[in-house]
């Protein structure tokens, strides 16, 4: 299991794929189901949808 919050490398946010699973470390925590990177010009954002509807985000 990965956990994702905001001291997470983005070397280990690069390597998830379909199917991991991971946690928030509180609530969230299932298999990711589709994954979001986009790019605002300032930061990177990481969005995880999980298979339980819950999206995990973090910015970096």
């Amino acid at each position: 299991m990965i956990r994702i919050n905001k001291d997470t490398p983005v070397e280990v946010l690069e390597e998830i794929k379909v199917g991991d699973m991971v946690t928030d470390g509180f609530s969230k925590t299932s298999f990711v189901e589709r994954i979001d990177i986009s790019d605002d010009g300032l930061y990177k954002v990481y969005s995880f949808y999980l298979n339980t509807d819950r999206v995990i985000s973090t910015k970096r």
